[in-house]
């Protein structure tokens, strides 16, 4: 039985419309006339059996109906674009992987690494997105998630990548010849928004008195508080991972021990069935696994 499904362009018309408010200039936009634009959205709400603007003389406003069918239609052009683009650019024979991670992982750990991954699997394209918070993957659009283990990967294939593990970093050049538990009770602090007792726990954990761990600054994001270390505004506690780098070199110092408690298990999540993509992804696999 063919489905009923309404066209493209009553789709990208009614889109137009709800984005302007205006008919008029949905139809500047797409290159129409006006009445095509009030025909195609007639023939959309005669489809859908039901308004989607209320009309006010040569005013239109979405209704509930149309402003939630609107916010779905635009997120299905947008993917379609998206994909058509990532196909348009595809070279024959070669395959693509939808990766979600959270962000300084991406930034700090994945994306530095991907070098080797294509030297070594030159077909594979791995496009990157931001997910800070674990989601539904089945649907999501994504091939699999480079995540910290969480209820909802319920369902989901998870293979164990590392340990992610905080410590306090700061410019090395804020440290004095003080003792060590001094110097981290009298810099100041840097905090990650998601985790305000983060300083509170570590200094149970290691044993070091901490004048007010609350104390100082919040940001969203682990980069931001890497970031803030790197120009000496203080000390932050953040994955020893992100900043490996930033201690080789001397950078930045960590003379202090890394919290056991103040941990996340990251994994690879990944639906339980194979997909179209399924080699790509565990050329992938291998390749996280042996770094």
């Amino acid at each position: 039985m063919r489905k009923k499904l309404p066209s493209s362009t009553s789709l990208q018309a009614f889109e137009a419309a709800a984005r302007h408010g205006n008919f008029a200039r949905a139809a500047e936009e797409l290159s129409l006339t006006e009445g095509a634009i009030s025909r195609q959205i007639a023939r959309l709400e005669s489809l859908l059996n039901c308004k989607l603007f209320e009309r006010t003389g040569s005013r239109v406003r979405l209704n509930p109906n149309g402003a939630r069918y609107a916010h779905h239609v635009r997120e299905t052009l947008e993917r379609l674009e998206r994909d058509t683009q990532y196909l348009m650019g595809a070279a024959d024979g070669s395959r693509s992987l939808e990766i979600a991670a959270p962000p300084t992982f991406a930034s700090r750990w994945l994306i530095p690494r991907l070098g080797d991954f294509q030297r070594r699997n030159p077909d594979i394209t791995l496009n990157i997105a931001v997910r800070t918070d674990p989601f539904i993957l089945t649907g999501s659009g994504f091939d699999a998630a480079v995540h910290f283990e969480h209820p909802a990967w319920a369902g989901m294939r998870l293979r164990f990548l590392f340990e992610e593990r905080l410590v306090p970093v700061c410019h090395a050049g804020l440290l004095t010849g003080e003792d060590l538990a001094s110097q981290l009770n009298a810099l100041p602090r840097i905090h990650r928004r998601q985790n305000p007792d983060a300083w509170q726990r570590y200094a149970e954990e290691c044993g070091i008195a901490l004048d007010n761990p609350a104390r100082g600054v919040r940001y969203d994001l682990h980069e931001m508080a890497i970031a803030a270390a790197l120009a000496g505004q203080g000390v932050a506690l953040v994955p020893h991972v992100y900043v490996e780098k930033a201690l080789e070199n001397g950078t930045l110092a960590a003379p202090w021990p890394q919290a056991r408690s103040l941990s996340k298990r990251f994994c690879l999540v990944r639906p339980l069935e194979n997909g179209v993509n399924e080699s790509a992804l565990q050329a992938f696999e291998q390749w996280l696994l042996a770094q």
